[in-house]
């Protein structure tokens, strides 16, 4: 649990808790992982805090803009503005971590520089090796086993990665028209992929991957994906302002029947675009902006249960974890099964602030 400072009020006083300082650019990327978290920056630099003391150490510092972080089995993974993917081995606390991979690596990109069939033109005149990132890599996902990352990037492609020897194995070129601003990974390995042409796009993987579905009802491009848990119900937001939230519905009889993707609700209330996707327990939560937190209680229709104010420019990345441990949490007050979170969000205006939320349930 969090120290709260002296500014928050005792009971259910949804306000910040403290604002974490030590970025000097804007805050594009958080991370969870056990007591820490994880947060990089427009100018390259990741930091982390610890959870607890609410102190923090640069770990990595000197690389271009990071605009997605991953941290599982001992390593930190880095999505840059320089087109590249990094990746550091955790070492002692506080102590500035070691560079052991920049993917594609030195051994991928000579294994098929020699071979005119593994180029793709990327603009008139100009060709590269498909295992290469051509423009900024946007957003990182791990398979829950931690054996593969996917990552998309604003050059329209997918590309999948082995975290055992950083292979990349597949890249699908072209999966959108415009530039990919998101990724989300299921439990069974399915891809949502979202961009700027409007549109979200589901992906299956067998040999390689397969587009099962284009989702086409935002008239905005679209910034940010989320996904619940068990895979059930996934969330976008959109530059326009709203979110779509979409579920998987049974068409068809017999032998012709099949699973869809279809939207259930438009969530509306943010003034500017929604620029970054949350979801803890029940909750969704979403940044704008227009520089605001929002707090939504899903279900057959979505209501804002919170507004969080004090970011005074736009919030680029969320978030969120139970604050203590969720059995004690739930048990806490059984009376009125008040849930207690901690969430956590990143600006341009380089702060990160967490906030303490109680939510009746």
């Amino acid at each position: 649990m969090i120290p709260y400072l002296d500014d928050v009020a005792a009971g259910k006083d949804n306000r910040c808790a403290a604002t974490l300082k030590g970025h000097s650019s804007y805050v594009f990327s958080l991370a969870l992982a056990g007591d820490f978290l994880y947060s990089g920056d427009s100018q390259g630099e990741v930091r982390i805090w610890d959870r607890n003391l609410s102190s923090s150490v640069v770990v990595v510092e000197g690389c271009s803009g990071v605009k997605s972080i991953l941290v599982f089995a001992g390593r930190i993974f880095t999505a840059h503005q320089d087109h590249k993917i990094r990746v550091w081995r955790i070492g002692k606390r506080f102590r500035r971590y070691k560079l052991v991979a920049t993917l594609p690596t030195v051994g991928d990109r000579c294994m098929r520089v020699f071979s005119p069939e593994n180029y793709v033109q990327i603009r008139r005149h100009v060709s590269r090796t498909w295992v290469n990132h051509v423009d900024a890599v946007s957003a990182l996902a791990s398979s829950r086993d931690g054996k593969f990352i996917c990552s998309v990037s604003w050059d329209r492609t997918l590309k999948l990665w082995r975290t055992s020897d950083f292979k990349v194995l597949e890249s699908v070129q072209n999966a959108h028209d415009d530039a990919i601003n998101a990724v989300v990974l299921s439990e069974n390995g399915v891809v949502f992929t979202a961009s700027a042409d409007k549109t979200i796009k589901i992906w299956k993987r067998e040999k390689k991957y397969a587009l099962m579905f284009t989702l086409k009802e935002h008239k905005s491009g679209v910034n940010a994906l989320a996904l619940k848990r068990d895979g059930s119900v996934l969330y976008s937001g959109s530059s326009d302002g709203t979110i779509i939230a979409w579920g998987k519905e049974i068409a068809g009889a017999g032998e012709g029947k099949k699973s869809e993707w279809r939207s259930t609700a438009v969530v509306t209330g943010h003034e500017k675009a929604v620029l970054c996707l949350a979801v803890v327990d029940e909750l969704l939560l979403s940044g704008s902006a227009d520089g605001t937190v929002r707090i939504w209680r899903s279900g057959n229709s979505y209501c804002c249960v919170e507004t969080l104010q004090g970011h005074n420019r736009p919030v680029k990345s969320l978030t969120a974890d139970f604050d203590g441990d969720r059995r004690s949490n739930e048990n806490s007050n059984e009376d009125s099964k008040d849930h207690r979170y901690v969430v956590y969000s990143g600006g341009m205006d380089s702060d990160i602030r967490v906030w303490q939320i109680t939510v009746s349930v």
